[in-house]
């Protein structure tokens, strides 16, 4: 995992996209951990889901298509494809498999709990409780650019939203002290 976050590092410079990618992957681990898969593989898969975004920023079409570039030969194929099939409303490469799916759910839902703990008195991941994350959820005025819809993918690999977003939650208060949350 170090070798990919250097990789990370190398590609993205800015700090907040990086801490996501760090989010996106310790959402996945748990995840992996929860549905008894390759908890290396999908914490690898969310840590390098945006490694292209500074790259396509401006072009949105090319996310994940630059990070196969970046990528091809360095990580296996399911990887690869996982991180096209995240945008697919851009790529054209459509979710098949609960990996896939899993990243497009860590993703949106990465969002939804750190704009939550962002409103918070302390601003802390501590604070927030999986009931906080359900009224948010339903708010559809908060934090407009998280799509519920693709965290509702939680549900195509097996996992109900309420338990996604504890399993989500606990993982990244884990990890607050790495957030900065």
């Amino acid at each position: 995992m170090e070798e990919a976050l250097r990789k990370v590092r190398e590609n993205v410079s800015n700090d907040k996209i990086v801490l996501h990618m760090i989010a996106v992957a310790t959402i996945m681990k748990a995840l992996a951990r929860h549905l008894n898969r390759d908890e290396e593989l999908w914490e690898l898969t969310g840590l390098l889901h945006d490694i292209d975004y500074e790259l396509t920023r401006k072009d949105p079409k090319r996310h994940g298509l630059e990070a196969e570039r970046l990528l091809k030969g360095t990580v296996r194929p399911e990887v690869i494809n996982a991180i096209k099939a995240h945008n697919f409303d851009d790529t054209g490469v459509m979710p098949e498999n609960d990996l896939d799916k899993a990243l497009i759910a860590a993703d949106a839902v990465s969002g939804l709990l750190i704009a939550t703990a962002l409103v918070m008195p302390n601003k802390k991941l501590a604070e927030v409780s999986v009931e906080t994350l359900k009224r948010k959820f339903k708010q559809k005025d908060f934090a407009r650019n998280v799509s519920r819809e693709r965290i509702m993918f939680c549900e195509q690999i097996g996992v109900p939203l309420e338990e996604f977003l504890k399993l989500s939650l606990e993982a990244l208060k884990e990890k607050s002290y790495v957030l900065g949350l």
